[in-house]
């Protein structure tokens, strides 16, 4: 259950207005944060009384019907040039696609032609709202990108993400789209000034964040609520997590610090450091439902994170209730605003001075704790449905219903 909307005035859904969503992360079965923002995008225009369709692969079978295809055979299909269909599923249903080949066939085409692949519908919708920069666009719809954050090109270091190719891949996408959208005023201003958008190309919407309401299920054996903080994400080089743990370890607070999230296939040394470090507790992808629990009854949020262009457990900690210690750096002092205690994350000894402090000051937790309720009222997911809708209709040329 999310957080309750504001009961107000508010325009109906124009007329006619009917949204697309990339199922990618549906597809691929990813747990990141881009994952989240496509399913709160859903959910959010859904709920506000959206016709909500999530694009997935041309051919219908059950995802478990479908084994990971051969990169040459991948190639192959890719050298064919032409649209390839697509389907639309309706929200709240659960998507039948074909695995995920389509948006890997895409990355191929790309790779291949330096161009986006056209896909077709029978009925397209009146927006395609792409949530990732992906080589793909509609025909027959007006195409929306998210861009979430400039990483690649600002901190090349930091992701595995090529450069060179990213950029190719943003220049194509340039070409075609009506329109990008991001989620701070940290990355629109990146987008604006290093890919040469005029500004009105470019709107922050900014992301959806709600605190579920649920029984939560009880912690992992060895965790007592408010016995631990926590580290939440993707664990990828830009997260930090040395940096961390060697202030968790400096702090010599008895408090666990757990990290969970997705396996860092990618940087294997990554999962050798958090396996050998004392006082670490490494948990894997956790159902939604665990890791809100995980998250809700933790000491604190440890977020020192060195880019970021939203910053997504920072605000959903805030919204569970959970004080935060955040980076300075990227868009997380937007995010977290005047709820979070902020690190430099390149001072090691400042963080275990901010991890002594929320070890031990109840009054600074209770502080922190109210003042991140107040902050994380700004990503209310009505009132960021009411900013899609506003953009989409503008787009369209659609004027919106009378209010209800």
């Amino acid at each position: 259950m999310a957080l309750p909307w504001k009961a107000a005035m508010r325009a109906l859904p124009p007329a006619g207005l009917r949204v697309a969503i990339d199922a990618r992360t549906w597809s691929l079965g990813a747990g990141t944060g881009v994952d989240t923002y496509a399913r709160m995008l859903g959910d959010s225009l859904a709920r506000a009384g959206v016709p909500v369709e999530w694009l997935t692969g041309g051919t219908r079978h059950a995802a478990a019907a479908w084994p990971r295809e051969a990169a040459i055979a991948r190639w192959c299909g890719a050298l064919r040039r032409g649209p390839r269909k697509a389907s639309l599923a309706p929200h709240g249903s659960h998507p039948v696609h074909d695995g995920g080949r389509l948006f890997r066939e895409a990355q191929t085409y790309f790779n291949l032609h330096r161009r986006l692949l056209r896909v077709t519908s029978a009925a397209p919708p009146t927006v395609m709202h792409w949530t990732y920069p992906l080589p793909l666009y509609l025909e027959g719809a007006r195409n929306v990108y998210t861009v979430h954050d400039l990483i690649p090109l600002t901190h090349p270091r930091l992701t595995g993400i090529r450069a060179d190719r990213h950029q190719r891949l943003l220049d194509a996408i340039l070409s075609r789209a009506d329109h990008l959208v991001t989620v701070s005023d940290h990355s629109r201003t990146h987008i604006i000034d290093m890919l040469g958008c005029p500004p009105g190309f470019v709107t922050n919407t900014s992301q959806a964040v709600h605190a579920p309401l649920q029984r939560d299920p009880r912690l992992p054996a060895g965790l007592r609520p408010g016995g631990y903080f926590i580290c939440c994400g993707m664990p990828e080089t830009r997260k930090n997590l040395p940096a961390l743990v060697a202030a968790h370890r400096t702090a010599m607070s008895q408090r666990a610090l757990v990290v969970a999230g997705p396996l860092a296939h990618g940087v294997p040394e990554m999962e050798s450091m958090l396996a050998r470090s004392p006082g670490v507790i490494r948990l894997p992808l956790l159902p939604h439902a665990d890791l809100v629990a995980l998250i809700r009854q933790a000491r604190a949020m440890l977020f020192p994170s060195l880019a970021e262009g939203f910053g997504l457990p920072v605000a959903e900690a805030m919204a569970l209730g959970t004080p935060v210690m955040a980076s300075t750096i990227g868009a997380l002092r937007e995010v977290g605003g005047g709820g979070a205690l902020f690190v430099d994350p390149h001072d090691t000894p400042a963080m275990a001075r901010a991890i002594r402090a929320l070890d031990s000051d109840d009054a600074l937790c209770r502080r922190l704790r109210a003042a991140g309720f107040e902050q994380v009222a700004a990503f209310a997911p009505r009132d960021y449905a009411d900013r899609m809708v506003g953009l989409y209709a503008r787009l369209a040329g659609l004027a919106p219903a009378l209010p209800h």
